[in-house]
């Protein structure tokens, strides 16, 4: 019988979950026993999941999990360098040069156990079968206008908090920008998962917004336009053959650019678009003040989507249910794919 155990998270500020108790339920029914670990954060209450017929586990017992067992949860695992000796899903950030993914896939190879990336399940035509991006961009633009405000009032922002609701989110921003003309935002990557949510976002609170995707960005570069909006989103992965939307000059140039967004967040690519910094930011921290004169702010906060922990995660296990209940054949489908990427990356270490 296929055992999936679905891990606490462990990293601050995330209390999102890849499967709801709905969906659990549909898995035990489809013949697979479902673990839960209980968990201090998790947005879902555990008392859904017992309803549901799912075994119990207490929180972070996922090491003593069967041999058998796949773990699935979403962010990364504790950085303790211990070999990982069981099949994973989530989101391991390992495939694209950078410095702590490599180290993900030595303790993989170590422990003989196996990644499948959640960013790499792609159906026949390469799309992803599941991905939190609206909510990434809806959230991302949030954070982005939160630190335009702080601006505004000579600040530079504040710590960021999860919301019960987008509502919630909504009025608490409206709130805050009552007294303010609205910016600008340009969105790079408008038509996608990502640049629809930051989208929404924007005109949900009256922000004028430039829609850019690939025929805007087809020319290569340089794009001078970028700098005359208030607000940058970037709402595009790093990949091989992506543009420089924010070259290193913008920090000293003549612009109207004040707060970028990237939403998209790989700062430590070498594929990344925008190379005015080059770390992540967080919830305590959202902004990184990269030029002063004039003000330049980056917010990256690379679990957006944790900001609507509710809504994000049960849209997210809807999309990604279908998949899970194929995880008796792990060898063909999307998972074969996802454990191809996994043997290519791992074969140079």
């Amino acid at each position: 019988m296929t055992h999936l155990w679905v891990r606490a998270e462990q990293r601050p500020n995330e209390e999102r979950v890849g499967l709801t108790p709905e969906g659990a339920a549909a898995l035990i029914k489809a013949g697979l026993r479902v673990t839960v670990e209980r968990s201090s954060v998790r947005a879902i209450p555990i008392d859904g999941y017992i309803a549901a017929g799912c075994e119990i586990a207490e929180e972070n017992l996922w090491p003593k999990a069967p041999a058998d067992a796949i773990i699935f949860g979403l962010k990364e695992l504790p950085e303790d360098g211990t070999p990982l000796t069981h099949r994973h899903i989530m989101f391991g950030h390992a495939y694209k040069g950078q410095p702590a993914g490599r180290v993900l896939l030595q303790r993989f190879k170590a422990g003989g156990g196996t990644l499948y990336d959640l960013e790499y399940l792609v159906n026949e035509t390469g799309r992803r079968v599941a991905a939190f991006g609206y909510w990434a961009g809806y959230a991302g633009a949030a954070v982005s206008l939160k630190c335009w405000a702080a601006q505004q009032r000579g600040e530079i922002a504040g710590p960021v908090r999860q919301y019960a609701s987008k509502a919630e989110l909504l009025d608490d921003l409206r709130a805050e920008m009552a007294a303010m003309l609205r910016p600008r935002a340009i969105v790079i990557g408008a038509l996608g998962r990502v640049g629809t949510g930051a989208s929404d976002l924007c005109a949900a609170l009256d922000v004028a917004v430039t829609k850019w995707d690939m025929a805007e960005t087809a020319s290569g570069g340089p794009f001078p336009e970028v700098l005359q909006h208030e607000i940058f989103l970037n709402c595009i992965l790093a990949s091989p053959g992506c543009p420089v939307f924010v070259p290193a000059s913008a920090k000293t140039d003549a612009r109207k650019l004040t707060v970028i967004g990237d939403i998209a967040c790989d700062p430590t690519s070498e594929f990344s678009p925008i190379k005015v910094y080059d770390r992540v930011t967080d919830w305590d921290a959202p902004a990184l003040r990269v030029a002063s004169d004039p003000v330049l702010d980056v917010t990256a906060i690379d679990n957006l989507p944790s900001l609507l922990p509710v809504e994000s995660s049960q849209d997210y296990a809807a999309q990604l249910l279908p998949s899970l209940a194929t995880l008796g054949d792990l060898t063909s489908g999307v998972w074969g794919r996802a454990q191809a990427q996994f043997l290519r990356h791992s074969a140079d270490l």
